[in-house]
């Protein structure tokens, strides 16, 4: 039985992960001081004997006292509503909860997995993006605690690979949705889908035709998978190449939860990117992997799980 330590285990991505991995039989320990994450989500996994939840602040020194195959670091706040509330937090839990973690890593010599982000490539010139793109990134505007947080994450985890010959991945995740993303949680999903099933105002910002990829959790999780069993080391694109406009997205959401909502534009916020779309040109490649659940199929079931849960 091979054991896993997630960091951000409580989370939208990290508790989607701890489940699948009991499900694949391993033991799971999950490691989340709640800052974004919440015990609800990991609440149905708690009765088994093969998980452990361990309340801890990465960005500080981290004890674990069994053995580990492997460390997954999924710790960090996502969202710009979150990470421009917590700036200094999300630096730390880049840098410092970083640097524990992969010297858990090392200790336990256990193989070790960073989740980054397609924030690395900023507001990019290059459309779709792929992994050997450096990126348009500006360092001191207000998306940049996470945008350099991540950029400085890879770099480090790069360093342990190269110094130490720690096996180290690193997942470039793009916009993933999907059950258990947060109401509040400010990103363009929950925000429309619960404008629209309260009939609300669907908040479209700048023109609508800034671009976004979705990809559904249950897709994002098997590329996760896939590559935490692969023998690559270079950076990784998971994440849907097909493309929308958000305006079209908003319309969308509109149909499938036949709102009555109306769609109003709001100014564009600070340094937003303008395209996201990855080239999975190698997760096809090297993991064999692609995303299967179709736009329409994840948001019916986001749709569902958000009235379910709004009924509560």
């Amino acid at each position: 039985m091979k054991t896993v330590l997630i960091t951000g285990g409580a989370g939208f991505i990290g508790s989607h992960l701890c489940e699948f991995l009991l499900g694949k039989g391993c033991k799971v320990i999950a490691m989340d001081n709640l800052i974004t994450g919440s015990l609800k989500n990991i609440e149905h996994l708690r009765g088994s004997k093969n998980f452990k939840y361990i309340h801890h602040d990465v960005s500080k020194h981290i004890v674990v006292n069994e053995s580990l195959d492997f460390v997954l670091h999924f710790a960090s706040p996502a969202s710009p509503v979150d990470y421009q509330k917590i700036p200094i937090q999300t630096l730390k839990v880049g840098s410092l909860g970083t640097h524990n973690t992969l010297g858990l890593a090392l200790a336990k010599k256990a193989k070790y997995m960073l989740a980054s982000t397609s924030e690395v490539y900023g507001d990019p010139l290059v459309n779709p993006q792929p992994e050997s793109y450096w990126g348009n990134v500006n360092p001191i505007g207000i998306r940049g605690c996470y945008d350099e947080s991540k950029r400085f994450a890879e770099a480090l985890t790069m360093a342990y690979h190269r110094i130490h010959k720690l096996d180290t991945k690193i997942a470039r995740i793009f916009n993933t949705y999907g059950p258990r993303m947060r109401k509040d949680d400010g990103r363009v999903v929950p925000n429309f889908i619960n404008q629209a099933l309260k009939n609300e105002s669907i908040t479209v910002y700048g023109n609508g035709k800034q671009t976004r990829s979705f990809c559904y959790v249950s897709d994002l999780i098997d590329g996760i998978y896939k590559l935490m069993m692969s023998d690559t080391n270079e950076p990784v694109n998971l994440g849907n190449p097909e493309e929308h406009t958000i305006l079209e997205f908003a319309e969308l959401i509109k149909e499938l939860t036949k709102s009555k909502s109306k769609i109003v534009f709001k100014p564009l916020p600070i340094d937003d990117p303008h395209v996201r779309c990855p080239d999975i040109t190698r997760a096809r490649k090297l993991l064999g992997w692609h995303p299967k659940v179709e736009l329409n199929d994840g948001l019916a079931r986001t749709i569902e799980w958000s009235k379910m849960t709004n009924a509560c």
